[in-house]
């Protein structure tokens, strides 16, 4: 695997090292030791699996706050998303930034989001999955968002018109 920094720090693009031949490749999603290595968590007590039946669907901006805050490690396994992350943390010095990156199950890239960075994705096909690997496990009482279109993010999403569902499009904006 390589670890590749973005432009804020506790986003971290994580792209295969495949081993190719005339059959496909195979490659290494995950390995305890690297993600250590690489200063990630390597221990993820839940994965999640989201399934998108339509072009469109925006899931997010999620995060959980302390004292429950989130790591996740985000994947496309079938199909093409635009996957986001929003900083949140308010020490950061990329505070209110978002970084954003076109995930496919065909390169098999992730993207790893630390605690503090809301999450979420639009799908660019039918039929998408996205895995997710999660530390702590999910705390449905301490779920919280921002508003995906909050013009203080100004995230261009692909697609203008979202499927998305009555408890994301009404998340509050963003109060710095």
């Amino acid at each position: 695997m390589i670890f590749e920094p973005t432009p804020i720090a506790g986003i971290v693009l994580i792209r295969l090292e495949p081993l190719e031949d005339e059959r496909g490749f195979f490659a290494r999603a995950f390995c305890e030791d690297e993600f250590r290595t690489a200063g990630l968590p390597s221990r993820f007590p839940q994965s999640s699996i989201s399934y998108n039946l339509r072009a469109g669907t925006l899931r997010g901006l999620h995060f959980q706050p302390a004292p429950h805050a989130e790591a996740k490690v985000v994947r496309c396994i079938a199909g093409e998303i635009f996957d986001v992350g929003v900083d949140l943390r308010s020490e950061s010095p990329t505070r209110g930034q978002w970084f954003g990156r076109r995930l496919t199950a065909a390169t098999g890239d992730a993207i790893y989001f630390a605690p503090g960075i809301a999450h979420g994705f639009q799908t660019m096909c039918d039929n998408a999955t996205v895995l997710y690997q999660i530390t702590p496990a999910y705390r449905p009482g301490h779920a919280a968002g921002v508003r995906w279109n909050d013009p203080a993010f100004a995230i261009p999403w692909p697609i203008a018109t979202p499927v998305i569902s009555s408890r994301d499009a009404g998340y509050e904006d963003w109060a710095p």
